[in-house]
């Protein structure tokens, strides 16, 4: 069979990929791959140009193959796909483990950094210095019945966390609501009413309906004048995958999350790590459970007091005591009292097109590269677009596709993904290829797609991790891009250029209205501007709900007492939540960040993060938003040494000094905390 997943010499091939091509081709290339490792194995003399190239090469092939795969089953998902999808993991994850664990290997890239360390540049140094640390979370050393347990439990952990996921997405796809009554739908936009009629004349029925799509689900909770159907939508979506609610039992992901818990606590006592936290932080900036919780703790002490003071100002706004599923809808209204600015009323003046051209004049006056889109690349829907990334020279940089719209059999949120990584080997050279998808209303018949400037501030966070992806210069796989970077630093690029969607420069670029072409009027943009620190203090809090939630369940499980997960969650509402959430709601069972995805003891990366994005932008403050120069340091020190350098040695290059979190603090309007520098060594050390 001519299997288009096994081309490594173009772009994915999504119009040929079916189905029935996912495991022949896996199966293909992990047996070719287990040849060539075990002949690398066996080399008398191993350097790193004849094994560790090469095990790049091996890398980079992997990644390429099952790219495509993993984005179809996030974007087109279907149940053959899935089953592929799902065939595969035990076959990739085995292949992984045997890699990481192998003793020969282990020894050969330390005889390599023994024998050519004097030789070898930093990166690759530092190449080898992440190989062999991850060789030992792998459980190199462990004896043999404890690594076929790594082996075995790290399996179960994909294939569960997998499970997870489809649960979330079958439960969002099967829940609509029908609406007989157009009353009902007083305060939606034209757009999402004008959809929900049409879906109800496609399934030969009155009235309208609406699904449970991020877009549909967060214009209800926000602009429903009616409560019951705010309700409905918020029991709805809080309560996917889970034990309540409208599916309730059906989808239940309440045993596959303890079940996940456990491997990961099991995996870390394998290693001797005493939890899963602090096994996910021997790869991270922060180094201690101590340290992470110490800088929660420190920013809740900071903005405790303003979000409850925000909070009782809603309620008195409001006149009443307000549920969970009446915030946003009265905290819209609050906002638009306050500043005569509404998300909904924006829209016309954020036309999609505007706003990518916008956005990328911005990339390509901050760091020199040209962008223009190429048509004729295949792509797996009629709504993805491909763009390309050229130098100021004209030398080609990287590509990306831009999937924008929400729609059926789509995971909701939005990411950023690899679909090719950058090589420069002896082998060859490939050039980093992106995927940025979102899940904005899709354009009308006679209009284009339009934002919301919370959406618009999504597709500026993705573009960040898309340039953070597309403009390194590390030529090795493991290390080029977004990968070997440190978790709680992955963030930086993304919220760094979130900044610019709110600067009156970039908004006046990215704004038009989408009948006159008028920018946003310059009045109107400074009353969205202040916007950007209303309710400041009730965001961050929500934030570090989820962040406290996560690390304390991963840095207190117990096998005796299991995952405590509602127990917890109790406990950490009681002392952070500001906003009173109902017993049934069951936001756990859809946290893909945490169950599915990258972010396992991982969600304060988020913060951690933002405090280094906002340290970031207040030096090109400080100098100019678009200074060059300043740019061209955030080039060369963070955006374009992927991991090939210490996350904190890369910003304290750019900034002069260690992140203080003071800049996060005014940048959201916040006072309140003693000044504090965080570093890689302990919980932090006074500026």
């Amino acid at each position: 069979m001519d299997n288009p997943l096994l081309a490594q010499d173009s772009l994915p091939q999504f119009l040929r990929i079916r189905p029935e091509h996912v495991e022949p081709a896996v199966r293909e290339l992990l047996s070719e791959h287990r040849a060539r490792i075990g002949e690398l194995s066996t080399l008398n003399a191993p350097s790193f140009a004849t094994l560790i190239e090469a095990l790049e090469e091996l890398h980079h092939r992997t990644s390429r193959t099952w790219s495509p795969v993993s984005h179809l089953n996030a974007v087109v998902n279907s149940e053959a796909l899935r089953a592929g999808y799902n065939a595969c993991l035990p076959l990739l994850s085995a292949y992984q483990t045997d890699l990481a664990q192998s003793e020969p290997l282990y020894r050969a890239y330390r005889s390599i950094a023994e024998r050519e360390g004097g030789s070898l540049g930093p990166v690759q140094r530092q190449l080898i210095e992440h190989a062999v640390r991850d060789f030992r979370l792998a459980g190199v050393g462990l004896p043999p019945e404890r690594k076929e347990r790594f082996k075995t439990a790290m399996l179960e952990l994909a294939q569960l966390q997998a499970r997870f996921e489809e649960n979330v997405l079958d439960a969002t796809n099967a829940w609509s609501h029908r609406v007989t009554d157009i009353d009902e739908l007083r305060g939606l936009n034209e757009m999402l009413i004008e959809q929900a009629r049409r879906r109800a004349q496609e399934q030969q029925v009155s009235g309208w309906i609406l699904r449970l799509d991020q877009p549909t689900y967060v214009a209800v909770v926000t602009d429903a004048e009616s409560a019951q159907l705010r309700r409905a939508f918020y029991e709805a979506w809080t309560t996917r995958a889970s034990d309540r609610g409208p599916s309730a039992g059906r989808w239940d992901n309440s045993a596959i999350m303890e079940d996940i818990l456990r491997r990961r606590h099991e995996v870390a006592r394998l290693l001797d790590f005493p939890s899963y936290a602090q096994y996910a932080l021997a790869t991270r900036m922060a180094h201690s459970v101590d340290e992470v919780l110490a800088f929660l703790r420190e920013l809740t002490a900071a903005a405790r007091g303003a979000a409850q003071a925000e909070f009782a100002e809603l309620e008195e706004f409001a006149g009443r005591k307000l549920a969970a599923w009446d915030v946003g809808f009265y905290a819209e209204r609050l906002q638009r009292e306050r500043f005569r600015v509404s998300q909904e009323e924006l829209r016309p003046y954020f036309p999609l097109p505007r706003v990518l051209n916008g956005l990328f004049e911005a990339a390509e006056r901050l760091f020199g590269v040209q962008i223009s889109e190429r048509s004729g690349v295949p792509v797996w829907h009629a709504d993805v677009r491909f763009f390309e990334i050229r130098a100021a020279g004209g030398e080609p940089v990287g590509s990306f596709y831009l999937d924008a719209y929400a729609r059926p059999n789509k995971r909701s949120g939005a990411w950023m993904d690899e679909c090719i990584g950058r090589k420069r080997l002896g082998s060859g050279a490939a050039q980093p290829v992106a995927y940025l998808v979102c899940n904005f209303l899709p354009p009308g018949n006679e209009r284009p797609a339009l934002l919301t400037h919370d959406d618009v501030v999504t597709l500026f966070h993705e573009f960040g991790h898309g340039l953070h992806h597309l403009l390194t210069r590390v030529d090795y796989p493991s290390i080029a891009g977004i990968n070997g970077v440190a978790w709680d630093a992955v963030e930086l690029p993304s919220q760094f250029l979130e900044n610019y969607a709110w600067h009156p420069q970039v908004l006046q670029r990215i704004s038009g209205h989408f009948h006159s072409g008028a920018p946003l009027p310059a009045d109107q943009q400074q009353r969205l501007i202040a916007t950007r620190s209303f309710h400041a203090g009730l965001s961050m809090m929500r934030q570090l709900e989820f962040a406290l939630f996560d690390f304390r369940l991963h840095s207190e499980y117990s096998p005796e007492r299991g995952g405590r997960i509602l127990e917890i969650l109790r406990e950490v509402r009681s002392q952070v939540a500001v906003v009173p959430v109902p017993e049934w709601n069951r936001f756990p069972h859809s946290f893909g960040h945490i169950f599915a995805g990258g972010y396992a003891a991982g969600y304060y990366s988020y913060k951690w993060a933002e405090v280094l994005a906002a340290d970031a932008f207040a030096a090109f403050e400080e100098s100019g938003v678009f200074d060059r120069s300043t740019a061209q340091r955030f080039l060369d020190a963070i955006l374009s040494r992927g991991g090939s350098r210490d996350a904190l040695d890369a910003f304290v290059d750019f900034r002069g000094r260690r992140p203080d979190v003071r800049a996060l603090l005014r940048q959201h309007g916040i006072d309140g905390v003693a000044p504090r520098q965080y570093d890689a060594q302990g919980a932090g050390e006074s500026a």
